[in-house]
């Protein structure tokens, strides 16, 4: 996600045009507001990476749906950014805080799969009238599938593995309903984005008016 040295990441790959973007289309009549927040889904809790674990709700954050946003995370934090450097600092705190623990094939396994959303406004003067547009960009670092046989996973750590894979085997399921979907099969289908945090967080990314990329 972030990368290392020269070799960089999605992250600022895409922050850094997003920022350039901005820069070059920015006039009096035309203005951006761009925020990030972070969470992440540890055994179908979700939680803020921004808000410190003493602080947090036990039960984690409720996902909402509402007619104007769509769906969305509930008292979710939004840090104001106007660089890549500023979205790295607050990643670096957000960092601190991930879900990670060791099995036999890695020592320091995430736990969770983690979402860095952008949160995009853009106001216009037309007419005389502020008009106002809004976007997100998802950015999602999954956790790895698991096979209990090869990480030796016991307790807590066989918990989580199995709630990761359960989410990712969604998700898959969701694709491949949109998928049919798109080629005119499977019309009456019922869409399972309730069946995980992961999909439903996504709804909004995964169907609809969105683009996703999967690498």
């Amino acid at each position: 996600m972030i990368g290392y040295g020269a070799n960089k990441g999605i992250v600022p790959i895409a922050t850094t045009e997003i920022f350039e973007r901005i820069r070059d289309t920015t006039t009096p009549e035309k203005w951006y507001e761009v925020c990030v927040s972070m969470l992440e889904i540890y055994n179908e809790c979700v939680q803020d990476l921004l808000v410190h674990p003493d602080h947090r709700p036990l039960r984690g954050l409720n996902i909402r749906e509402s007619k104007v946003l769509g769906v969305y995370v509930q008292d979710l934090s939004k840090h104001p950014v106007d660089s890549f450097e500023a979205i790295e600092r607050i990643m670096e705190d957000g960092n601190k805080n991930r879900s990670i623990g060791s099995t036999e094939m890695n020592k320091t396994s995430s736990r969770a799969h983690t979402i860095i959303i952008l949160s995009f406004k853009q106001f216009e003067i037309i007419d005389g009238n502020t008009t106002e547009r809004y976007s997100n960009i998802n950015l999602v670092d999954l956790a790895g599938s698991e096979r209990q046989k090869k990480t030796k996973a016991t307790k807590d750590r066989l918990k989580e593995g199995c709630m990761i894979n359960l989410s990712l085997t969604v998700l898959g399921q969701v694709i491949n309903v949109l998928a049919e979907k798109s080629l005119g099969h499977m019309k009456n289908a019922v869409v399972p984005y309730r069946d995980s945090a992961l999909t439903r967080i996504l709804q909004n990314a995964l169907g609809g008016n969105s683009k996703t990329i999967m690498i």
